[in-house]
């Protein structure tokens, strides 16, 4: 995981979390904004495909 991938998956989580609750007591219509950035967030955290490197696959032969 590179660390760009840890801090800004980080902040959306947490920042998702933050508005999640707040909306529960102030206004639901900040779940909008909430929910979406945790789920962003969360994929972000867990994605591991963006690491690897897919291998060159040759077809035919050279010109």
């Amino acid at each position: 995981m590179h660390l760009s991938q840890l801090i800004i998956g980080t902040i959306f989580a947490i920042g998702g979390l933050v508005l999640t609750i707040v909306a529960f007591f102030a206004s639901l219509w900040i779940l909008i904004y909430g929910l979406p950035l945790l789920v962003l967030g969360i994929v972000i955290l867990l994605n591991k495909k963006e690491d690897m490197i897919e291998p060159i696959k040759r077809r035919g032969g050279k010109k």
